[in-house]
């Protein structure tokens, strides 16, 4: 009995100074620095394929510079550049009942350039001012079918950063098709029965420079074994402007999953005790499509990667309360188990995600190695069916709670050691073909 209580005593012990080595290597001091220079109005709210995401990348590799971090396998620098191609917009108009609609009410988006003239195969819907302007575009745009879609006035701010978003044009990890059977055109207006329209767009394919930014701390007895932690360092980039401010800094979304990321690469490689290669990467272009995480899913064997911590919006409280974050597809492997029980002796608790109907699982970067069967979480505390501040100009370093970030990556290093250990395998997500 006695031996028994000197093995739990030791075992305490041993966690209380984890704990204690945890607040000194991982240092809240730092994670404000490191959170605000990526929210910072310099970077241009870090748009895809603009300067700002540029400075964003090149602060990132000197982050892992400093930290010790190295290239992935086959790699020179930190940048792991890859090809899209972007299909931007150079010229579009509407006409709806012979009267021409002015360019800021139209918005345009389609794989290749095309001219409607009261097409017979153009379905012609609406989004009328009592329903949800986000769910229902994102039907229409996934329709891959052409559609012309009548938007209420009510709507016209979110129309506004839809119609923005177009502009920057369509993006495709393959050549385009000369043509395409997506083309939805949507045009914000009163409008009765709609019978006489015409449209046309016009497009060029460009490939502009894109990048993740990624590097590892090798394993020792599991070198061929990854853990993956990530966060995107993208985001909405300059918005309409709204009281003065058109940067949508991305403080929260997801400034604030990057910079612990980052945090947690410098702790782990002080550390020097993972058994299983690191893999730390910031992914580009979630919010357009999660391109980044796409690629960096196809350059290595997903049959090797034991685990993937995607981080995002961690900067307030969840609606838990404090010491606490929640994660997508808890369910779905064992993963938060294992999680929750290397917390055993804090009083920080992940909870499953409390908002299955918003599909959350599915639209974050770890969604592609999740269908490939990898147990990808995602993990976050962002109460979003009541945030405001959302893909807004508003999601700034002054909205966050930089203590409860500091938490949270606190709460992720000391969960997520065992698997870095090699001691704890969570259980495989099953595969989708899509």
């Amino acid at each position: 009995m006695r031996k028994y209580v000197a093995a739990i005593a030791l075992l305490a012990a041993g966690f209380s100074s984890y704990a204690q080595d945890i607040n000194k290597l991982i240092d809240e001091t730092d994670v404000q620095r490191l959170i605000k220079t990526l929210s910072a109005d310099e970077m241009q709210g870090r748009g895809t394929f603009t300067p700002g995401i540029d400075k964003a990348a090149t602060f990132i590799e000197a982050e892992f510079k400093k930290a010790g971090l190295q290239p992935l396998t086959g790699e020179k620098g930190f940048r792991q550049n890859f090809t899209v191609y972007r299909t931007a917009p150079v010229e579009s108009s509407a006409t709806i009942e012979g009267q021409s609609i002015d360019a800021q009410n139209v918005a345009v988006y389609a794989g290749s350039s095309f001219n409607w003239d009261n097409n017979a195969d153009v379905e012609v819907a609406r989004i009328d001012a009592d329903k949800n302007f986000r769910t229902e575009y994102r039907t229409y745009l996934r329709g891959n079918k052409k559609t012309l879609v009548l938007v209420d006035q009510a709507h016209k701010d979110l129309f506004n950063q839809l119609r923005q978003r177009f502009n920057s044009g369509s993006i495709s990890m393959s050549k385009p098709a000369e043509a395409s059977a997506q083309q939805v055109v949507m045009v914000l207006g009163s409008f009765g029965e709609v019978k006489n329209f015409k449209a046309s767009y016009k497009t060029e394919v460009q490939n502009p420079p894109i990048f993740n930014v990624a590097g590892m701390i090798p394993g020792k007895s599991k070198k061929d074994e990854y853990v993956v932690f990530s966060g995107h360092y993208d985001h909405l980039g300059i918005l309409p402007a709204m009281q003065g401010d058109s940067i949508a800094n991305g403080a929260d979304d997801d400034a604030s999953g990057t910079t612990a990321m980052i945090s947690l690469a410098k702790y782990f490689n002080k550390l020097k005790n993972n058994e299983r290669t690191l893999i730390f990467v910031a992914f580009t272009a979630e919010e357009i499509g999660g391109y980044g995480a796409r690629y960096f899913s196809q350059q290595l064997n997903p049959d090797k990667v034991v685990a993937m911590f995607n981080i995002e919006m961690i900067g307030k409280e969840s609606k838990f309360g404090k010491n606490t974050a929640f994660i997508t597809g808890y369910e779905r492997s064992d993963f938060g188990k294992i999680l929750q029980s290397n917390l055993q002796g804090t009083a920080f608790t992940f909870h499953p995600d409390p908002y299955p109907a918003q599909d959350l699982f599915y639209r974050s970067d770890n969604a592609t190695l999740a269908r490939l069967g990898v147990p990808a979480h995602t993990i976050s505390t962002d109460q979003i069916d009541t945030d405001k501040l959302y893909h807004s100009v508003k999601d700034e370093y002054s909205s966050l709670d930089v203590k409860n970030i500091t938490a949270t990556i606190h709460a992720i290093a000391l969960s997520s050691r065992s698997i870095v250990a090699g001691k704890d395998t969570p259980t495989r997500i099953p595969k989708l073909d899509r």
